[in-house]
C-alpha cells in the first residue's frame, strides 16, 4: 500500500500539492461561519431524569427552568416609588419580547420583603425564560441583551442566568481558538528551527499543519450541518490537528533525513520513509482515533462531538501526512536543507547520530538495563507519588466560577449568592406523572419543606417554610395541574442559600425518598438535578468505556509489535503516568494551589467532563509516542535479533525526535492556558504535563527497564497468533543502514556500551 502511495505522490506531486491547497481554501472558506452553526453548553445529559423531567414541564405544563435573570440595583431602594414604576416596565417589556416566557420580577410578585429582594433593600431579581435550546437561548440574550443592560430610568441592570453563562463560554472558546494559534505558530517555528537547524525544513511541519487545520476546520463545519458540534471541539481540534501534524512531520522527516545521510537518494529516502515512519503514522493516527472513539460512549454533547471531530482529524491528519509532505520533500529536493542556521550544531549532532552507540539515548537506555530494578522501582514510586491526590478527586458541574471574573454571567450569580436568601432560579423542580391527590400533594410539600437545605416549598394550597403554611405563592411558583387531563402535578421546592452541593443534597434526598415518602412516582429536575446527572452521566460509562478501549489498544499493539506482552506493558505504564497527572490536576486545580498563578477560581472541584477528555487525548498521544518507540524498537530488532541492542538503538534513533515532538506538542497545548475559562486551562496543563511524562521518564527510563526484564520473553508469540500477525499484522519497508550489533556485557565499574 505505501509502495503504491509512495510512486502516486512521486509521480504527481505538483497535482497533490494544488488539490491541498484547494481543499484547504474550500475548508477555510466554508469555516468562516463554522461558530454561527456549533452548538454551546453540552455537558447536560438530556435522556437522565432531570431531561425527562424538563420534557413532562414544557409538553403537559408549557413551563421551563428560569435561564435568564435581570439583577436591577435602585440606589434609593427598590421599594421607592419610581424603582417600583420603572422595574414593573422594565419586567413588562421583557415578557413582551418574542421567544420570552415565565417573567417574574420582585414587583410583579406583590412586593413586600420575599426572596427577589436583597437584603439592603437595594437590588432585585427579574426572573424569565427564553425560549430554545442552550445555543439558540444564547444567541437569543445576546441579541436582547443591549437593550436591557446598563442605566435606565435610575435603575443599574446586569444581565445574568445559565443562557447568559453558556453564551459566554461559547463567545470565550472561539476567542481561544484564534489566540492560541496567534501565540502557538511563531513559537514552534522557533523551537522547529533549533530542531532541524533549517529554515525550510523547519516550515514544512507548520505548512502541513495548516493545511490540516483548514481541511479540518472545513470537515468540523460539514459536520455541522448534519448533526450538534460542541464549539469546544474547535479548541480541540484545530490544536490537536496542529500538534498531531507537526508530531507526525517531525518522525516523517527524521527518517528522511536519515536515509539520506545513510547514501539513498531522495525519491529512494521517500519510499523507504513511507514504508516505515509512514506506516507508524497511520498505525499511530489509528490509535489516536480509537482513543478518542471511547468519548463516543458518553450521552454529554461536548464529549461526543470531540469524538466525532477528534476521530475525523486523526485521519486527515495522518492523510495530509503521507500525501502533503512527502510531495513537499520530492518538488524541493536539495532545497530541503536551505536556510540553513546554526550550521555548527547541526554538523556536531550529524557526527554524533552516525555513531549511534554513543548517543545520549543509547548510553541512558544502556545504564538503565544495566539495573532495571531499582530504575523500575524508583521510576513507578515517583509516579504513585505524584498521584496520590488523584485519590480525593471530586467531580463538579460547570457552573460561572469557570468564568473569569470580568464576566457578566459571574457578577450577577455572585451577586445572587451573596445578597438573596434563596436559590429562586435555581429551584428544584418534581413532577409527578401519574399525579395525586390535593391532600397528598400538601402532605409531601410539608414533609419536603422540613429538610434542612429547603427554603421553601410550592404547592396548590399555598408555600410551605420549614413546616409551616404560609402566604399563597404567585402564579409562578404554585404547584401546577396538567391542562391535558391526565392529572400530572409538579411542585417547586426552592433550595435554602449556599453552596451548590446542598441543592445537590436536596436532590439526592428527594429523589431517594429520604426527604419526604412522594404519593406517586416523580421525576426530579432543575440546576442541581441537571449537574448530577451530568456527573453520573460520566462516572456511569468510564467501566464501559476504559474495557473497550483496552481491548482495542491490546489488539492494536499486538497488530504492531507482534508481542503479546509488549501491548500489556505499554498501556500499564502509559497508565501509570497518567495517574500522576491527574495527581498534579487535583492538586493544581481542585485544590486550587495554582489559581494564584493561573488567574482562577478554586471550587473544590473539577468539571466532570476534564479527567474524561484529558484521559482520552492523553492516554491517545501516550500511546502514539509508544507506536514511534516501539515500531522503531521491532525495526531493530527484527534486523539484529538481540533484544537489548534493539531497545537502546531503537531508543536512540527515535529518542530525540520524540522529545522534540513532545516538546512541540506541549506548546501547542500550553496556548489553552490563555484561555479565560478554568476547565480549559486545566487541559493546558494537564496535557504538556502527560505528554512530557510520557516522554521522557516513562519511554527513557520505565520501558527500558521492563523491556530489559522481560528479554526475549517479551518478544514471544505463539504459533496460532503468529499466524494472525503474518496475515494481519503491520510490516515494515526494508531500511537502509546497518542492522544493530548486540553489545557486549558491560563491565560492572565500566561504561554503558
Amino acid at each position: 500500500m505505501f509502495a503504491r502511495l509512495s510512486a502516486l505522490v512521486l509521480g504527481h506531486r505538483r497535482a497533490v500539492l494544488w488539490v491541498a491547497v484547494l481543499l484547504a481554501l474550500v475548508g477555510g472558506a466554508s469555516s468562516a461561519t463554522l461558530f454561527d452553526d456549533v452548538k454551546g453548553g453540552g455537558f447536560t445529559n438530556p435522556g437522565a431524569e432531570s431531561g425527562q423531567a424538563a420534557d413532562v414541564l414544557a409538553e403537559r405544563f408549557g413551563q421551563q427552568d428560569p435561564n435568564v435573570v435581570l439583577l436591577v440595583h435602585a440606589p434609593g431602594g427598590v421599594d421607592e416609588p419610581a424603582a417600583r414604576a420603572a422595574g414593573s416596565a422594565l419586567a413588562e417589556r421583557l415578557a413582551a419580547e418574542d421567544g420570552v416566557s415565565g417573567v417574574l420580577s420582585y414587583w410583579t410578585a406583590g412586593g413586600g420583603a420575599g426572596p427577589l429582594r436583597s437584603a439592603d433593600g437595594e437590588r432585585a431579581l427579574i426572573l424569565a425564560t427564553v425560549a430554545g435550546d442552550e445555543t439558540e437561548a444564547g444567541r437569543r440574550l445576546a441579541a436582547l441583551r443591549p437593550d436591557y443592560e446598563g442605566s435606565a430610568d435610575g435603575l443599574e441592570v446586569a444581565v445574568g442566568g445559565p443562557a447568559m453563562i453558556n453564551h459566554e463560554v461559547g463567545e470565550l472558546s472561539e476567542r481561544d481558538v484564534i489566540k492560541g494559534e496567534t501565540i502557538a505558530f511563531p513559537v514552534m517555528l522557533v523551537v522547529l528551527v533549533l530542531i532541524f537547524g533549517s529554515l525550510v525544513a523547519a516550515s514544512l511541519p507548520l505548512v502541513t499543519g495548516l493545511i490540516t487545520i483548514l481541511v479540518s476546520l472545513g470537515l468540523l463545519w460539514a459536520m455541522a450541518q448534519l448533526t450538534d458540534v460542541s464549539v469546544l471541539a474547535v479548541n480541540v481540534v484545530t490544536l490537536l490537528g496542529l500538534g498531531l501534524a507537526v508530531d507526525y512531520s517531525l518522525l516523517m522527516v527524521n527518517r528522511y533525513r536519515e536515509e539520506l545521510r545513510a547514501g539513498q537518494d531522495s525519491a529512494t529516502a521517500i519510499r523507504v520513509m513511507m514504508g516505515s515512519a509512514g506506516r507508524t503514522v497511520l498505525f499511530s493516527a489509528v490509535t489516536v482515533a480509537v482513543t478518542l472513539a471511547g468519548l463516543a460512549w458518553f450521552p454529554l454533547l461536548a464529549l461526543r462531538s470531540i469524538a466525532y471531530s477528534g476521530i475525523a482529524v486523526a485521519v486527515l491528519t495522518a492523510l495530509t501526512t503521507l500525501t502533503v509532505l512527502p510531495a513537499l520533500l520530492a518538488v524541493l529536493g536539495p532545497r530541503f536543507e536551505a536556510g540553513r542556521v546554526l550550521r555548527r550544531r547541526a554538523a556536531a549532532r550529524a557526527e554524533k547520530e552516525k555513531d549511534a552507540e554513543n548517543g545520549f539515548w543509547h548510553r541512558l537506555a544502556s545504564l538503565v538495563m544495566r539495573r532495571p530494578v531499582p530504575f523500575a522501582t524508583l521510576g513507578t514510586l515517583f509516579l504513585l507519588l505524584l498521584g496520590l491526590p488523584f485519590l480525593s478527586l471530586n467531580m463538579g458541574a460547570l457552573d460561572e466560577r469557570a468564568l473569569p471574573t470580568s464576566s457578566a454571567g459571574r457578577q450577577v450569580a455572585e451577586v445572587m449568592r451573596a445578597e438573596f436568601d434563596t436559590g429562586e432560579a435555581g429551584a428544584v423542580r418534581i413532577v409527578l406523572p401519574e399525579g395525586a391527590s390535593e391532600a397528598d400533594l400538601a402532605a409531601y410539600a410539608t414533609g419536603l419543606s422540613a429538610h434542612p437545605d429547603a427554603a421553601r416549598v410550592d404547592a396548590p394550597t399555598g408555600s410551605y417554610a420549614q413546616g409551616t403554611q404560609v402566604a399563597e405563592a404567585g402564579p409562578q411558583h404554585a404547584a401546577l395541574t396538567a391542562a391535558d387531563g391526565s392529572g400530572a402535578a409538579a411542585l417547586s421546592v426552592v433550595p435554602a442559600p449556599g453552596e451548590q452541593t446542598r441543592a445537590e443534597q436536596l436532590v439526592r434526598d428527594i429523589r431517594s425518598g429520604a426527604a419526604a415518602e412522594a404519593p406517586s412516582a416523580i421525576l426530579v429536575g432543575g440546576q442541581a438535578a441537571v449537574a448530577l446527572d451530568g456527573i453520573a452521566a460520566i462516572t456511569d460509562r468510564l467501566p464501559v468505556a476504559a474495557l473497550t478501549l483496552g481491548l482495542a489498544m491490546v489488539v492494536l499493539l499486538f497488530l504492531l509489535t507482534g508481542s503479546v506482552l509488549l501491548p500489556f506493558i505499554a498501556m500499564l505504564l502509559s497508565a501509570l503516568g497518567l495517574t500522576a497527572t491527574f495527581g498534579a490536576l487535583v492538586w493544581g486545580f481542585q485544590d486550587g494551589h495554582l489559581a494564584g498563578l493561573l488567574g482562577f477560581t478554586a471550587t473544590g472541584t473539577i468539571n466532570g467532563t476534564v479527567p474524561v477528555l484529558l484521559f482520552a487525548v492523553a492516554f491517545g498521544l501516550g500511546m502514539d509516542y509508544q507506536v514511534f518507540l516501539l515500531s522503531r524498537i521491532r525495526e531493530e530488532y527484527e534486523r539484529g535479533g538481540d533484544p537489548r541492542a534493539a531497545v537502546a538503538l531503537g531508543l536512540e534513533r527515535i529518542g530525540r525526535i520524540v522529545t522534540a515532538a513532545a516538546a512541540v506538542l506541549s506548546i501547542v497545548f500550553l496556548a489553552f492556558l490563555i484561555s479565560d475559562i478554568s476547565f480549559m486551562k486545566a487541559m493546558g496543563i494537564g496535557l504538556p504535563l502527560a505528554v512530557l511524562m510520557d516522554a521522557t521518564l516513562i519511554r527513557g527510563a520505565l520501558l527500558p527497564a521492563a523491556m530489559r526484564l522481560g528479554g526475549r520473553a517479551i518478544w514471544w508469540l505463539p504459533a496460532p497468533l503468529r499466524r494472525v500477525h503474518d496475515r494481519y499484522g503491520l510490516h515494515d519497508a526494508e531500511p537502509a543502514g546497518p542492522p544493530a550489533a548486540r553489545p557486549a556485557e558491560p563491565a560492572r565499574s565500566g561504561r554503558a556500551s
